[in-house]
């Protein structure tokens, strides 16, 4: 079969390797540093969980829905190249974002950062040298500042530590406009007028919620100015004015945020499910499955180039191409400049032109497997969590490290850590698998994961995660390693890739989504350690409550006759010898025995 030039397998699974590379290389432009974006163009915590939860949530139930279509209308590559030349678009039009402070790219380029003082975005902190209570972090929302008798030189930043006096975040004020950050200036320093701390934070709406900073600082304004002199009575209600002018952009920069991303995901998430789903079909028609399995690591080193490699880009390079935009547009640029690499890839990407051989309705047939198998729903239910506890890290740990003075470089770089971990482990995994059971290794990958998430809730400086990301390896690698054996092992025939796309995208991504929700809200109502030490404590009872469920199932074996054919060549025999050299009668012969010790 070979000798076709349309079954060249070695140049498919060659064409196959570079796509996963380039693609790789493209969504670590963007995805872990877009959260990072929206904090800089001035959303709180809660609207950024409401973004990245929809976005999520967009990928899971849309991805499948047009890899159905593709397939049905045999229309992959146009699905392909649509969906590079539409993703590259979309992401230009984030650039496009009005960011809430109009001078921030100014400030953040002309070597401003020595300045201590920092106000970070409406309903995160306001932060900076301010008077504020002799009491813990932890007893205030997020957002909630406070300014009572006692002078302190502390800052805090917005996941509710507090930094020492000669401490100061890397960025220099904050995402609020400039006049915003005069008026509380001048405010603070004219008189000892105070900021009452806001107590009604959890029982207020979310907008209310995030615009209470600048409510509470209206009050503070108009004082401070008739303390001063009342010729600048007409100066602090402009700022007033102003500030309600503040609040209008906050809305049009999180609509325009949401809607961006939204119309960016409906077009990029059907890219790779679709890219998979036609090369595993390009080889199933030549059985050369098995070299299928080992493409995911060419996604892992682009990932692990691209974050590392747009990180020192950026710092070098978002001053000179925009310095009144947020910093952080080169990840936009640099996304779209990679799509267009991968478009040349994409039209020679091994597509098969014969119909697959798998029957329609695969998604409800998996459901229903799903429904029908104790084992399966337990495993969903861990998907789930381990999706919403993961979302908690990728959403604002960068927002910690950020906080700690951290630059891009070193984000990108604990990012680049835990993807060659996971490689590095990769060729023990059939001995880890052997000696802990699968069960044992999920157990093992929530406890990593809810150890890590321990560990980042007391983070006390930015380098201090590194270490952490090296269990990554455990915690997402060995972790999905277990889950895809078990699927493996419980699916039925030709239903092992569909029970394994839903684990991927339904479950995991609608804990993901979940999770977004619920932390945003956290963040801003509680603080990023709470968020953190509340999913420990999650996965920490789900761990205790699998284990003991999984040890009362029944242990049922089963027959994988598709592997055993795939091991043992046909060479029976009518006679009896040949008949007692039968591979299906050894291997029955075998279950017996087993099932009887």
């Amino acid at each position: 079969m070979n000798a076709n030039p349309q079954w060249d397998v070695s140049r498919a699974l060659g064409v196959a390797r570079l796509f996963h590379l380039v693609c790789g290389v493209r969504d670590a432009c963007v995805t872990p540093f877009l959260t990072l974006y929206l904090r800089q163009l001035g959303l709180a915590a809660p609207w950024v969980g409401i973004v990245m939860g929809t976005k999520h949530l967009i990928a899971a139930f849309w991805a499948p829905f047009c890899a159905f279509l593709a397939k049905g209308y045999q229309k992959r590559r146009a699905f392909l190249i649509g969906s590079l030349l539409g993703s590259m678009g979309a992401s230009l039009l984030m650039v496009l974002v009005p960011p809430l402070d109009k001078d921030l790219g100014n400030r953040s380029c002309n070597g401003s950062r020595s300045v201590t003082t920092t106000v970070l975005p409406p309903g995160v902190a306001l932060t900076g040298n301010f008077t504020s209570a002799p009491q813990p972090a932890s007893n205030h929302p997020v957002g909630a500042p406070s300014l009572p008798a006692k002078r302190s030189t502390g800052i805090r930043d917005a996941s509710g530590f507090r930094k020492g006096p000669g401490k100061s975040v890397q960025e220099p004020f904050s995402y609020l406009p400039s006049y915003f950050v005069s008026s509380v200036e001048g405010a603070r320093t004219t008189s000892g007028a105070l900021l009452h701390p806001v107590t009604s934070g959890v029982k207020d709406t979310p907008w209310e919620g995030s615009f209470k900073v600048v409510s509470t600082v209206l009050p503070l304004l108009t004082e401070g100015t008739a303390l001063g002199s009342p010729a600048n009575l007409s100066t602090a209600k402009g700022n007033a004015g102003a500030l309600d002018l503040s609040l209008q952009g906050l809305r049009w920069t999180f609509i325009l945020s949401l809607g961006f991303v939204v119309f960016w995901e409906l077009l990029t998430a059907p890219l790779e499910q679709v890219a998979d789903d036609s090369l595993y079909e390009y080889l199933d028609f030549v059985d050369a499955t098995d070299r299928y399995r080992h493409l995911w690591i060419w996604r892992l080193l682009g990932m692990s180039a691209g974050v590392c490699g747009i990180a020192a880009l950026v710092e070098q390079l978002d001053c000179f191409l925009m310095t009144r935009a947020p910093r952080g547009v080169v990840h936009f640029y640099g996304y779209s400049l990679v799509s267009t690499l991968a478009l040349p890839v994409s039209t020679a990407f091994p597509i098969p032109t014969c119909r697959g051989r798998e029957p329609r309705h695969q998604t409800i047939k998996a459901l229903s497997l799903v429904a029908r198998d104790s084992r399966l729903i337990l495993l969903a239910f861990t998907v789930f969590l381990v999706g919403a506890a993961t979302s908690t890290v990728q959403n604002f740990l960068f927002w910690h490290m950020r906080d700690h003075g951290s630059s891009e470089l070193v984000m990108g770089f604990s990012v680049a850590l835990s993807l060659l971990g996971e490689i590095l482990l990769h060729p023990f995994k059939t001995t880890l698998l052997r000696k802990l059971s699968m069960a044992g290794t999920v157990g093992l990958g929530l406890g990593c994961l809810s150890g890590q998430l321990l560990y980042y809730s007391f983070l006390w400086s930015w380098w201090a995660v590194l270490p952490a990301q090296i269990f990554s390896a455990i915690s997402n690698g060995a972790l999905w390693w277990a889950v895809v054996a078990s699927i493996e092992d419980l699916a039925t025939p030709r239903m092992e890739r569909p029970l394994s796309a839903m684990f991927r995208g339904h479950f995991y991504g609608g804990g993901a989504s979940l999770g977004s929700f619920v932390g945003g809200f956290m963040v801003s109502h509680f603080s990023l350690a709470t968020l953190y030490q509340a999913s420990c404590v999650v996965l920490l009872l789900w761990l205790v409550l699998h284990l003991s469920i999984q040890l009362r199932l029944p242990q049922e074996r089963k027959i994988n006759y598709s592997k055993l054919l795939a091991v043992e060549a046909s060479d029976t025999s009518d006679s009896e010898q040949g008949t007692e050299r039968d591979w299906l009668v050894k291997a029955m012969r075998e279950e017996h025995s087993d099932w009887k010790d």
